[in-house]
């Protein structure tokens, strides 16, 4: 610290010079710290309060800083997979919550479009709109001075400030609005503005064109339509499918469609989303000795997740395809869900739903997406047999795989192969409604199903006298390819009694034995009738000028 010349400190901190501290230690009899030392105490001088004191043992042990560090980073690397985790189940509920939102019928109307004109992209007015007048000195001269006295002489111009500023504003005014006409007129000559204005006009009348010939197109898609053509069918089912993905196009779900015009049902192959869109982990846990390990989710759980996610991308394909055939062309729906993995393996199907027209309009395809109508308020991970998209598969009759996981597939009810499809391609419903259509034409009326199942049929109906088919009929129709023997034919004739019937028709997309044949021959059975598969075949073409391909 300084001091003043009167002996009293002024409060100014200085350094020591550079020999004192030297002199110091030379009078201690000790050397001066050097460099090597960087605490600056002098050597031999102890660190602590004694030479010989040792230090404290480490209370974590050996190696105690190394193990607390890697203890952390496994509890950080733990937390960081499980978030992870958290993450795919967040985007998995999101998923199944978009793809129940309701899909927008894509009807012909929707598609239809309109041609709005722009105008030239300067702004000028078109060519065609009249000559562009010149301004008028008449339009910005300013109004003459009031006269302050009516009976006086009028006041001069040249001595009124306020007129003489208005006058030569409105000057301005003309001039510029003058110079601007000018320019338009001299441009409106230019080749370049006259090319540029006839490259704008050409396209706004290709753009009309456009329009024009697409809704002329969407047009005769609808006649077409109308007339149930397959080409027009299936274009307008496709467009209605691909824009019912909007809510989801980070899941790609394509499905295709093919309609038959035999049985006026569509066949939709539904692509399913790959099995490890569902986590499989339900996070991370660190063990006793330090290793991160997975906790894997109950296969139950998965596969139930996975059976609620394609069962709302199932409702909501057979949605658009019911909301899109607003003339009533279908008579039914198929759709199947196929599973492709990669590596070149055969598809597996997992779901199957065989709906007509009824059905559809009885069910209510897509869920509630309003979380206080799901069941015990668990969400979209409520329990899947109380889940409401497979709920209402179920109410269709749809067949779901038990365990997508372990590739236990269903038999799709329908294929979708060919447009002409052969008796084993037709679903249950294709069957009956085929069945029913044949002999409807053929006269049998008050038509009414007794039994119905995947292969065949039991129904009652009656034709006019007259009629190629008169009185009371008991039908029992299936399809396979075994032969029919006696002892069915005899259970017809037992179904008629019971019916009080007057005949019986055994149709079958097979063969009868020679037994059955012979015993329609007798008299105790000649009100039973019996139709092969050539006879359907025969049929189908007479009545409907429609084909069905030889069985497999």
């Amino acid at each position: 610290m300084q001091y003043s010349a009167d002996g009293q400190s002024d409060g100014a901190v200085t350094a020591p010079q550079p020999g004192f501290l030297a002199s110091v230690f030379r009078d201690l009899g000790v050397e001066e710290p050097t460099a090597d030392d960087p605490s600056g105490r002098p050597p031999g001088i102890p660190d602590g309060p004694s030479s010989t004191a040792r230090p404290a043992p480490d209370p974590l042990g050996p190696g105690g800083d190394e193990d607390v560090a890697a203890h952390a980073r496994a509890a950080a690397l733990t937390h960081h997979r499980t978030l992870t985790v958290q993450a795919e189940h967040e985007r998995l509920a999101d998923l199944l919550r978009r793809s129940a939102l309701p899909v927008s019928a894509m009807d012909f109307e929707s598609q239809l479009r309109r041609y709005e004109p722009r105008p030239y992209p300067d702004g000028a007015p078109p060519a065609t709109a009249g000559a562009d007048p010149e301004p008028r000195w008449e339009d910005y001269a300013p109004a003459e001075p009031p006269a302050s006295d009516p009976d006086g002489p009028p006041v001069p111009r040249l001595l009124d400030s306020d007129y003489q500023r208005g006058l030569a504003k409105a000057r301005l005014t003309h001039q510029r609005a003058l110079r601007e006409w000018r320019t338009r007129q001299a441009e409106a000559g230019s080749p370049a503005v006259d090319e540029s204005r006839r490259a704008h006009d050409e396209a706004e009348q290709a753009r009309a064109r456009a329009v024009r010939e697409y809704n002329d197109s969407l047009e005769e898609c609808r006649r077409a339509y109308r007339q149930a053509e397959p080409a027009a069918v299936e274009s307008l089912l496709e467009r209605a499918l691909a824009a019912a993905e909007t809510n989801t196009r980070d899941l790609p779900a394509p499905c295709r469609a093919v309609y038959r015009p035999l049985t006026r049902t569509a066949v939709l192959d539904l692509d399913l989303p790959p099995l490890d869109v569902v986590p499989s982990l339900a996070g991370y846990r660190l063990a006793p000795d330090g290793e991160v390990l997975p906790v894997p989710r109950p296969p139950a759980d998965r596969a139930s997740d996975y059976l609620r996610l394609v069962a709302r991308l199932a409702l909501r394909a057979l949605q658009a395809a019911d909301a899109v055939d607003t003339d009533e062309i279908l008579a039914g729906v198929v759709l199947n869900g196929w599973l492709r993995e990669p590596g070149g393996a055969p598809p597996l199907c997992l779901l199957s739903v065989d709906a007509d027209r009824d059905a559809l309009a009885r069910t209510r395809l897509l869920p509630p997406t309003d979380p206080d109508e799901e069941p015990d308020g668990e969400g979209v991970y409520a329990d899947a047999e109380q889940d409401e998209a497979l709920v209402r598969l179920r109410q269709l009759d749809a067949a779901v795989s038990p365990d997508p996981y372990g590739r236990a597939g269903v038999e799709p009810a329908a294929q979708a192969a060919v447009t002409v499809p052969a008796a084993p391609d037709l679903s249950a419903n294709e069957f009956a409604q085929l069945v029913r259509e044949l002999l409807t034409r053929g006269g049998l009326g008050q038509w009414s199903v007794r039994l119905r199942g995947p292969v065949g049929l039991v129904a009652t109906g009656e034709g006019p006298v007259g009629s190629a088919l008169p009185g009371r009929w008991v039908v029992w129709a299936s399809r396979g390819e075994g032969p029919v023997g006696e002892e069915e034919i005899r259970t017809l004739a037992e179904a008629v009694r019971e019916e009080s019937a007057e005949r019986g028709l055994r149709l079958t997309t097979g063969r009868f034995t020679d037994g059955a044949l012979d015993l329609t021959g007798e008299d105790g059975h000649r009100h039973i009738h019996l139709v092969d598969g050539d006879g359907v075949r025969e049929l189908t073409h007479t009545h409907l000028g429609l084909s069905l391909a030889a069985g497999h």
